[in-house]
């Protein structure tokens, strides 16, 4: 992690606990980019307020779930990790870029979450890739995938390349200030949903 994400004074309290912030990594690899930028991003939310954080990574959970065909045929640890997604304050998603999208056991977990449980629920949106390229994968793949769940995606997304990282750590100073920007820019809309209950109507059309 980078010196400029120590520097960012920490902020109080938005709730009564600490939010429950779930990272997913859509990587199929360990050691992974990806998986090392949600855990930058988890770390920058934690320094600004008080968070619980989870990371579910696709390439621990793929075998429990990548041949179910209905959600009560996934491991148990599967279960957990949805439920942990369903019932976060905040998602940091990210997926490395592969054919032009994200990776298909990531498109495939986000099947099995309840249409409805994302409603209103901050998502922030990240990627990896070979090269710059491919960053509008956030926009053209991602924004509109949580787009179907009415999930609300955070207005900056954070991209990085394989450039930017030195032995699978984050090392690039440009995106590190990314990260800062897209977190520090997205804490009143946070906020703002984790004191709203979400509304007992859900459009369905």
């Amino acid at each position: 992690m980078t010196e400029v994400l120590r520097e960012a004074p920490a902020i109080p309290t938005i709730a009564d606990r600490p939010l429950r912030v779930v990272g997913v990594s859509g990587s199929l690899h360990e050691p992974s980019r990806t998986t090392a930028l949600v855990r930058t991003i988890l770390a920058s939310v934690a320094q600004r307020i008080p968070a619980d954080t989870e990371l579910v990574e696709i390439a621990a959970l793929g075998a429990g779930f990548a041949g179910a065909l209905r959600r009560e045929d996934v491991a148990p640890e599967v279960e957990s990790a949805l439920r942990a997604i369903e019932s976060a304050d905040l998602l940091v998603v990210a997926s490395p870029v592969y054919r032009a999208s994200f990776t298909g056991l990531f498109k495939h977990l986000f099947d099995f979450v309840g249409q409805y449980d994302l409603v209103g629920t901050p998502v922030l949106l990240a990627a990896t890739g070979g090269g710059e390229r491919h960053a509008l994968i956030i926009e053209h793949q991602l924004r509109p995938l949580f787009g179907f769940f009415q999930a609300l995606t955070l207005p900056i997304g954070v991209y990085a390349s394989n450039s930017d990282f030195v032995d699978y750590e984050l090392t690039s100073p440009e995106v590190a200030r990314r990260v800062v920007q897209a977190v520090d820019r997205s804490l009143p809309l946070i906020e703002q949903a984790a004191l709203v209950r979400r509304s007992e109507y859900v459009a369905t059309w």
